[in-house]
């Protein structure tokens, strides 16, 4: 009892305690970028106009604006699921109609998915359709939405749901450590996912042409060879039907790495800053950014796979977190659930070091950029996309410090200056 108490009242106070400090970052962002929306900085004043600085201003307070309310609703809805009561009242819901089992435990999970999915689906409707469309990004149609979330949605099912069932009858049928083969299924999972997803899932929906432009072909495959990569293609995907935003890709792993432009960002971009572009994707290979986040990726998913084991045998985690635990069937799915949900109430303040070592990586990828092509093409590949994409060249610098995978446009490109023409 004692230990179901201790966890109920940590969980309230890390949720607590993390929508308020995700309510005093967005208000500090908000308030610095409007207090500095009416002057370009003096390091831009020559080459970014007061109509673009103001309109990344105005779209970072927009989206920032609506990232409060769903920040607050979905702490609701945590709250919802948990200590009011909703997961343990659909559990007991799909109890009495299906039985303890299997197809009761993979409906729980495929029922949680749904409704968490409309839930949500407000949020991403008016992120869509009125604030990318009020500034000029959305273009994507009623049909090509619902067309998209017809596919996620059959392709979440195909995928997920025979993974969680192998995941969950490992967790009733391998033993005390089931653990360590749930840990080994689900990285192997992730490496195929890797390995397929350019071939098979990404052209469900866009189109992958082969880059035709041979003069750009020619660069770009004079600097892989410089830097020693080798990639399967060269493709051109059509980002533009679904956004204005622009960017660059390196997809797939192993033999099926492929490179990828959006038509949106050769349509921008002058031949020497695709280059520069590339080469910062290339920078990241080269100094093993890749691979470093996969391993990171192994050794956290084993460290959680390990304490889900655990936890997973534990009544006063089910009971701690609003729940009570089936006696006479398995508990695997609700110990998966609430596993996923607790986890990043209690992780969120390790999130700055995660950012920190992302922006130290972007750092170095942009100085390898700078050794082999132009730091100065790479600054102006860099000022463009930031303009094109509306990219506050004034954030908050604490908000900056908690979220940012990327450095601000300052620091970053004055890190640049005196790098090779």
């Amino acid at each position: 009892m004692q230990a179901s108490l201790t966890l109920t009242f940590a969980f309230a106070a890390f949720l607590l305690a993390g929508l308020l400090v995700k309510f005093w970052l967005a208000t500090r962002q908000v308030r610095h970028v409007a207090r500095h929306r009416d002057a370009v900085p003096p390091a831009f004043a020559g080459t970014v106009s007061l109509e673009s600085h103001r309109k990344a201003a105005d779209y970072t307070v927009a989206k920032s604006r609506l990232g409060l309310l769903e920040t607050a609703f979905s702490a609701a809805v945590l709250l919802g699921w948990t200590l009011l009561g909703g997961i343990d009242t659909l559990n007991r819901a799909l109890l009495g109609l299906l039985g303890a089992g299997m197809w009761q435990q993979l409906a729980l999970l495929a029922c949680f998915a749904l409704v968490g999915g409309l839930l949500e689906l407000p949020f991403s409707l008016y992120q869509t359709f009125v604030v990318e469309e009020r500034f000029g990004f959305n273009k994507m149609t009623w049909k090509l939405w619902l067309a998209d979330a017809l596919k996620s949605s059959l392709l979440g099912a195909a995928i997920g749901l025979p993974i969680a069932a192998l995941i969950l009858w490992l967790m009733g049928a391998a033993g005390n450590w089931w653990w360590l083969w749930a840990w080994a299924v689900w990285m192997g999972f992730n490496l195929l996912l890797l390995v397929i997803y350019p071939t098979f899932i990404a052209p469900l929906f866009n189109k992958f042409q082969p880059l035709e432009d041979e003069t750009l072909k020619a660069r770009v495959t004079a600097l892989m060879q410089r830097c020693g990569f080798a990639a399967k293609g060269l493709f051109v995907m059509d980002g533009s039907k679904r956004s204005a935003h622009a960017n660059a890709y390196f997809t797939g792993f192993g033999a099926a790495k492929r490179v990828v432009f959006y038509d949106t960002l050769l349509a921008k971009l002058s031949p020497g800053e695709v280059d520069a572009v590339l080469a910062h994707e290339l920078g990241h290979f080269k100094h093993k950014h890749i691979i470093q986040r996969i391993v990171m990726m192994f050794a956290a998913s084993l460290a959680g796979f390990a304490l889900l084991g655990w936890l997973a045998t534990q009544p006063w985690f089910y009971t701690g977190l609003g729940v009570r635990p089936n006696l006479e069937g398995p508990n695997d799915a609700l110990a998966l659930l609430l596993f996923l949900l607790a986890v990043p109430v209690f992780s969120y303040f390790v999130s700055p070091l995660m950012a920190q070592l992302s922006r130290k990586h972007e750092f170095e990828a942009d100085a390898f950029a700078a050794t082999q092509t132009s730091g100065r093409d790479l600054g102006t590949a860099l000022l463009k996309l930031y303009e094109d994409n509306a990219s506050t060249l004034t954030p908050d610098p604490v908000y900056v410090k908690f979220y940012y995978s990327h450095p601000p446009a300052t620091e970053r490109l004055s890190r640049l200056v005196g790098s090779p023409a």
